[in-house]
């Protein structure tokens, strides 16, 4: 089964930058410590937009990252942003090579 990759890309609202970003480093870590199959979860800030960040993803199936999409900290992250960003693109893609 092929690696999945997903970009995630937000913008926040500026009045909830402060909040939403810890809730950011909060799903990192949450990830990183409980999910498996996750194989690379990496937050970036975007250089030219302050409230911009991109979660780039790679999950060692679509499986997987269904599971991560069910856990608590995940849908508490949901909860906890709901209508504190601008905007949210999110891209899933299958690694090739």
């Amino acid at each position: 089964m092929s690696k999945i990759v997903i970009v995630a890309k937000l913008k926040i609202k500026e009045q909830f930058k402060d909040e939403v970003y810890a809730e950011l480093l909060a799903l990192h870590k949450s990830t990183h410590d409980l999910d498996d199959g996750c194989i690379q979860y990496e937050l970036h800030k975007d250089l030219e937009d302050t409230n911009s960040f991109t979660f780039i993803e790679t999950w060692e199936s679509a499986e997987l990252l269904e599971a991560h999409m069910a856990t608590a900290h995940f849908a508490s992250f949901a909860k906890t942003i709901e209508n504190k960003l601008d905007a949210l693109e999110i891209s899933k893609l299958e690694k090739l090579i």
